[in-house]
């Protein structure tokens, strides 16, 4: 990847305050694979990093341990010890008395370790060790900074930020490091020299959302159409095989989280638990909750609690964009033909997945969203909202609601045009109507009105002036906070 650090800007006012602190400290970041964790680290340590060591997928612990000895050899300059650890605990005492030998060093020495899930192998001993290590020796060293990372998000949660064991509370800091926003995404181009539209920029966000390695695949002189189709159609695209690998080298299992991930791409308005039993064929028990548990925490899917439900009513909702497009349009589409994404692209089946494709990209950017309808300052819940139908009201979905601390709810329309939104009477009344039925089947005593959330600005016609309260525009979802 490039060289130079774009975005990150609240992880690199924890960086500096690290590398200011006065005590030993302990950082443990986390993120969905192809984030740019490894790259951040690296690139901001770069002066500071004393010992790196990266941990390999489905490999011994004996091999691991080889690997690890090799980058201590590198370090010490074969002075030290020279006999490769029998254990974890032996090649921690290694480091450690390396690390003693540092403390005279006037800037602060950083340990780097990487994809720690994958050190952690049966009967391998390496949590105790780590937790040794921290709180025998590193704890009392001033001049050092641990920085653990990993991809298994639930792992790095389960094993170090919510141990009960010796790693309890010893985390002194903790960063979930999240794709990039519209905003950092747009900054990366740029300094990529990649002339684009904010409307294709969105297109674009819609197939690899803000994942910078994806990202940073893109060249210059490619429009959006002719870029999507070579990394997503293309045998050798990154993207045309990226998906298993994606999964298999984050999870164990990775047949169930797949076939959860599949039920709700099927599934645009989510699934609550006992549907995604049911589409995903998996029984409900503790393995499924495991699973759910790993896609949320890696940031895969989203948790939305429907407007005045229970937690039992929790909908789960595929958020992943790259997932998503790779389940609709890639696995069936690989060629070595040309333009095939422009072939998909204008066909009907594109044109809806691309409505649902952009009230996802909504929903991640839903701080922006309430920025522009200056709700920084106001308590609010997003949730959603569905009514089955019935006899007396028709089915109704509501997919981005905002519920206000101040006595009013948003009901969150998102449309994706190429052009100005022209709502019509048929349209207008169509808003009215579902606001109308949740008003009634919610018995909320709460004003409600309507936010539209469009590309372009909706045309500011009577029909217009009649329903909607307040509008957002793709412009807006590309500002930074």
């Amino acid at each position: 990847m490039d060289t130079k650090i774009l975005g990150r800007d609240s992880e690199i006012q924890v960086f500096d305050k690290l590398l200011n602190s006065s005590e030993p400290k302990f950082m443990a970041m986390y993120g969905r694979r192809r984030v740019g964790k490894t790259f951040l680290i690296r690139e901001y340590f770069k002066q500071h990093i004393q010992f790196a060591f990266t941990g390999s997928f489905e490999e011994s612990t004996r091999n691991q341990l080889s690997n690890f000895f090799r980058e201590y050899i590198s370090r010490t300059n074969g002075k030290k010890e020279t006999s490769k650890p029998k254990d974890w605990n032996t090649a921690f005492a290694y480091l450690a008395d390396y690390l003693y030998t540092l403390k005279d060093n006037k800037k602060k020495t950083v340990v780097f370790i990487d994809e720690l899930p994958w050190l952690d192998r049966p009967k391998s001993g390496f949590i105790t060790a780590l937790e040794y290590l921290w709180n025998q020796h590193i704890s009392q060293m001033d001049h050092v900074i641990l920085i653990v990372c990993g991809s298994a998000a639930s792992w790095m949660q389960r094993k170090l930020m919510k141990s009960k064991g010796g790693l309890h509370n010893r985390i002194t800091d903790r960063i979930k490091l999240e794709p990039f926003t519209l905003q950092e995404t747009e900054a990366l181009l740029k300094h990529k020299k990649i002339k684009l539209s904010r409307y294709h920029i969105i297109q674009l966000y819609m197939v690899m959302g803000g994942i910078p390695f994806y990202l940073n695949e893109l060249t210059t002189g490619k429009s959006a159409e002719q870029l999507i189709d070579e990394l997503c159609f293309r045998p050798t695209g990154l993207l045309s095989n990226e998906y298993e690998q994606l999964y298999y080298s984050l999870f164990k299992n990775a047949d169930k989280h797949m076939r959860i991930i599949e039920a709700l791409a099927a599934a645009p308005n989510g699934l609550n638990r006992a549907m995604l039993i049911q589409k995903s064929k998996l029984g409900d028990g503790g393995i499924l909750t495991r699973a759910i548990t790993d896609l949320f925490e890696s940031g895969f899917i989203v948790k939305q609690l429907p407007f005045n439900k229970k937690k039992k009513d929790t909908i789960y909702k595929l958020i992943d964009l790259y997932s998503l497009f790779y389940i609709k349009f890639i696995k069936a589409n690989v060629t070595t033909d040309k333009n095939r994404w422009q072939k998909i692209s204008n066909t009907s089946s594109f044109k809806s997945w691309s409505g649902y494709a952009y009230e996802n990209i909504c929903i991640l950017h839903s701080q922006q969203i309430l920025n522009k309808l200056g709700l920084t300052g106001t308590y609010t819940e997003i949730s959603s909202w569905r009514h089955a139908g019935d006899k007396e009201f028709a089915g109704t979905q509501i997919d981005m609601l905002i519920n206000r601390k101040d006595g009013i709810v948003n009901l969150c329309e998102a449309k994706y045009t190429e052009k100005e939104f022209i709502i019509t009477k048929d349209y207008s009344s169509k808003l009215r109507q579902r606001r109308a039925i949740f008003e009634h089947i919610s018995k909320t005593k709460k004003s409600v009105v309507t936010t539209l959330i469009s590309t372009f600005p909706a045309i500011k016609n009577e029909y217009y002036f009649e329903e909607i309260n307040s509008e957002v525009v793709m412009e807006d979802l590309f500002v930074k906070l």
